[in-house]
């Protein structure tokens, strides 16, 4: 696994995440209790948990890296 860990992930800052040949640029707007994290689309601005992109798995080219 490429990149950062969930652990280093803070909310107000952006974010490239990498899964199965999909991108999806994102910004934390709020830290579960249970671990998830509440995202913001950067492009559509829409909202969903973090969980929602990885719940098939990690493929092998899952990365998260700062923009």
């Amino acid at each position: 696994m490429k990149g950062l860990s969930f652990d280093v992930l803070r909310v107000g800052k952006r974010y490239r995440l990498i899964n199965y040949g999909e991108v999806h640029e994102f910004e934390i707007e709020y830290i579960q209790a249970d671990g998830d994290f509440r995202v913001k689309n950067i492009h559509t601005l829409e909202r969903y948990l973090l969980k929602e992109v990885i719940r098939y798995g990690k493929g092998k080219d899952f990365e998260i890296r700062e923009l």
